[in-house]
């Protein structure tokens, strides 16, 4: 088939590179515009939109899909099917009519559950033991479309989303080539998701990564975890913001928040047993071991994170 490919991050790297190198005929790929980024705040070019052009492949930028030069081109290109994984914009109708076979998406959970932006995220909140990865036909209702086909993932018990999300994203890549296969082959016919077992995963926003210390450290660390690498957990401590990187869990018994210092270790007090705390970033500081951060500023048994 003629496919165009859809992502933006690097987590859509994977599948784009998976779809390059299968049967398939990778005419073009439609990302995000160039965005500021760095000290300077220079336009800089998306991950996909820097491997597209390693390929060699025409690369469509619109300030959004609706726009009808857009959709001209993407008219000009004759896709099939059009691959998405992580693209970022919503689709209008009028720009899912025009591949013959549909816009099929990689979603990293197994739908009906975690629909919406951040499935990694609320996966690792919630305690869930499994997820994985769902190619799914798009429609206008959020991730609601008919499913291709599932793969399966164990969540470990030290799984930050960063980790989690890379073996789904590899191992997806696989999934949707197979999904494309299939749908080329005729042998794939998409089933509608059940209506029970639905759940929403939106965007985790910088308020909802702040640390409660009063819940139970098993939460504490599902939270840290969950929002490792971004939009990244915190705390505060004399009233600066702290980054708090992974936690291990710890039998001594603290007050929330509560802070006890040793040579190579700095604890803090939940809701019930402490954590150890792994590595933590001050602001305008490098991150660094807690026990590193905790001889910096002079902590003591005693201090306090949080209000």
């Amino acid at each position: 088939m003629r496919v165009v490919f859809a992502g933006t991050p690097e987590v859509a790297l994977p599948a784009l590179d998976a779809i390059a190198g299968s049967r398939h005929e990778l005419v073009g790929v439609v990302t995000r515009p160039d965005a500021p980024a760095g000290r300077g705040r220079k336009l800089v070019a998306s991950p996909v939109a820097q491997r597209a052009e390693e390929l060699g492949v025409p690369v469509l930028k619109p300030e959004h899909p609706r726009d009808p030069e857009f959709q001209e081109a993407l008219r000009a290109l004759r896709p099939d099917c059009c691959p998405v994984v992580a693209y970022g914009a919503l689709l209008p109708q009028s720009a899912l009519d025009i591949p013959p076979h549909g816009w099929v998406n990689l979603h990293f959970s197994c739908l009906p559950a975690w629909r919406g932006a951040a499935p990694v995220q609320h996966a690792i909140w919630a305690g869930d033991e499994v997820t994985g990865a769902t190619t799914f036909r798009i429609v206008k209702a959020m991730d609601a479309g008919p499913t291709f086909g599932v793969m399966t993932e164990r969540i470990r018990e030290h799984d930050t989303a960063g980790d989690l999300l890379t073996r789904l994203a590899e191992g997806g890549a696989g999934l949707l080539v197979t999904t494309l296969d299939g749908i080329e082959d005729g042998v794939l016919v998409p089933r509608e998701q059940p209506e029970e077992g639905v759940s929403m995963a939106p965007k985790i926003l910088v308020e909802d990564a702040q640390v409660d210390w009063t819940e139970p450290a098993q939460a504490v660390d599902r939270r840290i975890r969950a929002c490792t690498p971004f939009p990244g957990a915190w705390s505060t401590f004399e009233g600066e913001r702290i980054k708090i990187g992974p936690v291990t869990l710890a039998a001594s018994n603290l007050e929330p928040g509560e802070i006890a210092v040793g040579k190579n270790h700095v604890l803090v007090g939940t809701g019930t047993s402490a954590v150890r705390l792994g590595e933590v970033k001050a602001f305008g500081k490098k991150q660094m071991a807690a026990a590193d951060w905790a001889r910096g500023v002079r902590l003591e048994d005693g201090a306090r994170l949080g209000g």
